[in-house]
């Protein structure tokens, strides 16, 4: 089975519809030195089935994410992929898979470019994550992309839980990425969810999605030094 007849398994992961009023306090993730984003919308107008109102059955179209500047590209041309303008890309179906810009792994959108990126899990909570790992062991224990945890990934190495049951996404917590940005400098990632509002728990499988809250912080000094306040 492929990565994207895994993924499409999950026909009504997301959908859109409406949202109740029970975000998550914006304050809860600032740290004062990490970048945090909220709601920032995938494809929102493409669906895995037909007849969601205001969406068409059709493949969700990726979009590329650049740390420095927070800027958001969809331009998917092979200049663009190959380029290392942008540090991670958003992927397949409701833009759940996400990648490090790695110009040596043939299943990244950035095969064949100048990107540097890698990413692999940590365990931690976010402020716990204090260090990277050494470039080698990033290169060794590299995971290509994460996603739905335990599928495509054989590690639970994923950034969410699928539930067969209900069609749901659950992020998990105190999970950290630690990755290599396309220009080469140490960073640490959390995904903290794909609906919008960034609702603590969400029940209604219309919640509007996909809207990405995810937090990071970048080492610019070129070291493996990713502390931040707690």
């Amino acid at each position: 089975m492929n990565i994207r007849t895994g993924l499409m398994a999950s026909l009504l992961l997301f959908a859109a519809c409406k949202k109740e009023d029970n975000n998550v306090s914006k304050d809860t993730y600032e740290d004062g030195v990490s970048t945090v984003i909220y709601d920032l919308a995938g494809d929102t107008e493409a669906s895995v089935a037909d007849g969601v109102e205001g969406k068409e059955k059709r493949p969700f179209k990726p979009f590329f994410f650049r740390f420095k500047d927070k800027q958001q590209s969809w331009d998917s041309t092979a200049a663009n992929r190959k380029s290392n303008s942008w540090d991670v890309a958003f992927t397949d179906v409701y833009n759940a898979l996400v990648y490090p810009n790695n110009s040596a792994d043939a299943r990244n959108p950035g095969y064949g470019g100048v990107g540097k990126g890698r990413i692999v899990m940590v365990d931690k909570p976010y402020a716990s994550v204090t260090e990277a790992p050494t470039e080698a062991d990033l290169q060794t224990n590299d995971l290509g992309f994460v996603g739905w945890d335990g599928y495509p990934q054989p590690y639970n190495s994923g950034w969410y839980f699928y539930s067969l049951n209900t069609h749901l996404a659950i992020p998990i917590r105190n999970r950290t990425f630690v990755l290599m940005t396309a220009d080469g400098k140490y960073a640490k990632l959390e995904l903290l969810n794909v609906y919008k509002g960034n609702p603590p728990a969400v029940t209604d499988l219309h919640w509007p999605a996909p809207y990405f809250t995810f937090r990071y912080y970048v080492q610019e000094d070129g070291s493996r030094n990713l502390s931040t306040p707690k």
